[in-house]
């Protein structure tokens, strides 16, 4: 005797929310075929880094984020934005024995008493940034003012899609708006900004430039010459136009699908660890399976090959004088 059991009810939307969230709509094979065939940096790069997706965040969750992320690294952001939740978030409910909280809104982080314990739990400056912000989207602005810069085209759960009018080199009108009215906020420049109008108000053509776009567009887009041998506000503008101009009105999308590459490669530069998985077949041989060279070991566990690899300092590295990167030291362990 069997039966089926209805998981979820009928009107359960997480399947619909969890689509929404990670944007899961848009066919990104065809996205990456339009931004290959307008650039081929882009053609040689991108395929090793398929599946990157730009997220549909909540708008005030992406400011905040981004004003905590100053300076800042990922753990400390995630650490900072859960201390938030956790402090002044109202409670969603528990998993276990753990509470998880909301984001707290931008009334409650405008008390004046939530300042000083943003700077004692540790968040420095962007303490007054949070709070300052705060203050002025809940007390100068009316209710719902930060989603009513959202690209139309991009709307929260729920709503009708919209037109987001023509698409000009510095980008739709609505997104010139929205990124002028943001800098307008505390602790907010021209790349939280754009950070924001990407992630969290759907205008795709928001181009974030911070130090490391900078130098994929020095190396592979002839920046760094000329009136645009410095990253200043003309020169910042100018590289959003460039990519602009490559990939249209998802050139933000693009440009991520370029940084994560550049920084997946940082990272396999500095360290590179290949999984060895041993599989066992017929005759009670194990064989390594990770496209290395085939051959029979003795190993019984997963052996992993460590390569380090040191940077040289950069001026080597700019005047030729010795390779870029060398292999210092090459480790391997083998259990048995």
């Amino acid at each position: 005797m069997c039966c089926t059991i209805d998981l979820l009810p009928e009107d359960d939307d997480t399947e619909a929310l969890v689509q929404h969230y990670l944007n899961l709509e848009p066919n990104l094979t065809e996205l990456y075929e339009q931004w290959s065939n307008a650039d081929a940096n882009f053609k040689k790069k991108a395929p090793r880094f398929a599946g990157v997706r730009i997220l549909k965040q909540d708008a005030w969750e992406a400011l905040v984020g981004f004003i905590c992320s100053s300076n800042n690294n990922i753990i400390r952001i995630s650490q900072m934005m859960e201390k938030l939740c956790n402090h002044y978030g109202p409670l969603v409910g528990h998993i276990g024995d753990a509470p998880y909280h909301d984001m707290p809104s931008p009334s409650i982080l405008a008390d004046p008493k939530v300042e000083s314990h943003l700077r004692r739990m540790g968040f420095g400056y962007r303490a007054k940034y949070l709070h300052q912000t705060a203050v002025q989207i809940s007390q100068t602005h009316e209710k719902g003012w930060l989603d009513s810069l959202r690209n139309p085209e991009s709307p929260v759960m729920g709503r009708k899609v919209g037109p987001a009018g023509e698409m000009l080199p510095g980008g739709r009108e609505g997104y010139r708006v929205a990124h002028e009215e943001l800098l307008a906020l505390q602790g907010v420049g021209p790349k939280v900004a754009d950070c924001v109008c990407l992630m969290g108000l759907g205008w795709g053509e928001a181009v974030p430039v911070d130090t490391h776009v900078w130098q994929i567009a020095q190396r592979d887009y002839k920046f760094g010459k000329g009136r645009h041998k410095s990253l200043t506000k003309a020169t910042y503008d100018a590289v959003g136009d460039r990519f602009r101009s490559l990939w249209g009105k998802e050139a933000g999308w693009a440009h991520s699908v370029l940084f994560t590459a550049d920084l997946r490669a940082f990272s396999e530069r500095l360290s590179t660890k290949i999984e060895v998985t041993m599989v066992k077949v017929e005759g009670g041989d194990l064989r390594l399976d990770a496209g290395l060279a085939p051959g029979i070991v003795t190993a019984t566990k997963t052996e992993v090959v460590e390569t380090k690899v040191k940077r040289e300092r950069e001026a080597e590295e700019q005047d030729g004088s010795v390779p870029s990167r060398k292999i210092s030291q090459v480790k391997r362990r083998k259990k048995s």
